[in-house]
């Protein structure tokens, strides 16, 4: 073979292989588009399964990883809402869960349900939080059947609306200081003995945006749960000496029950808009974020708020 020749092979060899590389990106775009395509479904049909009014809890698409194997978690509050939605991811996540609840056994059980079939253990505590006896005896039923404590989820609350300040009655005050305050002081008073014990201790507090900003008609709830900010930051101070991590979570508009029997549906919509993501969220949309708090994964935060509001700018 001439050098001509020899030339002229290797210049057709290099226009094949030339020729072979302009095909190829022609083909990984078409597959980007395809892919493309699946993610903007994938979004839509985000989009639309919490564009629904009825609360959404059990996030399916969370896979367990075992984050609080053998931990044991009392929840109160844990019937529906956003504590019903934490209970159900700590349970996979590994953890038998205690719930307290004040009424309505038919959804506590629903709760109880969810949480068996995640394959783990669950306790219902009935009684008003409100009451530091009954607080004491939440606890050691919870110590009694699983025989520890490792993680304490202040979740219960109550919330009425006033829209004048001098109609809120010395009742309705002290009902809701109890219930939203004075139950987080007397669940940890109860709970401190066992988890000092516990080599992974953490205290969830439940705030509220409505803390930090304030409502018009939620006056005393307002009140409560920006005590709760200060207190979870003092607390996390006091108790730093004894290894026990203390945070809260401060939720923006989350459809649960509650709120639905509160807010007028063109209510919630308005507070909504004030979001970022133009949207109410729902309680397994703020789940994740006790799961994290209460792993490992976060054992070098403390005293801090996880404010999970959807972006909100005001209300």
């Amino acid at each position: 073979m001439t050098e001509q020749q020899q030339q002229r092979k290797v210049t057709e060899h290099e226009e094949k292989i030339q020729h072979a590389k302009q095909e190829v990106p022609g083909q990984e775009h078409k597959e980007e588009t395809h892919e493309e395509k699946e993610r903007q479904e994938r979004r839509k049909k985000h989009h639309e399964k919490y564009e629904c009014t009825e609360p959404c809890y059990t996030l399916d698409w969370y896979k367990g990883s075992e984050k609080l194997k053998d931990y044991v978690a009392l929840i109160t509050g844990g019937k529906t809402g956003i504590g019903r939605a934490v209970a159900i991811l700590f349970a996979r996540e590994g953890a038998n869960v205690a719930i307290t609840y004040k009424k309505h056994d038919e959804e506590a059980n629903k709760t109880k349900e969810l949480i068996e079939k995640e394959g783990r253990k669950c306790l219902l505590i009935c009684g008003d939080v409100s009451q530091k006896h009954f607080c004491e005896e939440a606890v050691k039923k919870t110590v009694d059947e699983f025989k520890q404590l490792d993680i304490l989820v202040n979740a219960a609350f109550v919330r009425a609306k006033q829209e004048n300040v001098e109609n809120i009655s010395e009742q309705q005050l002290e009902h809701t200081f109890r219930t939203n305050i004075f139950s987080m002081f007397f669940m940890v008073q109860a709970s401190l003995e066992y988890l000092r014990k516990s080599h992974h201790a953490s205290i969830i507090n439940t705030s509220s945006s409505t803390g930090y900003l304030g409502h018009p008609s939620l006056l005393d709830y307002a009140a409560s749960k920006g005590g709760i900010i200060s207190y979870t930051k003092a607390l996390s101070q006091n108790l730093a000496k004894d290894n026990i991590r203390v945070n809260a979570v401060a939720p923006g508009v989350i459809r649960s029950p509650r709120v639905k029997k509160l807010f007028k549906e063109e209510e919630i919509k308005h507070h909504s808009q004030k979001t970022v993501l133009q949207r109410a969220g729902h309680p397994e949309e703020v789940s994740p974020a006790y799961v994290f708090l209460a792993s490992p994964e976060s054992s070098y935060v403390t005293g801090k708020i996880l404010e999970i509001d959807g972006g909100l700018k005001s209300i």
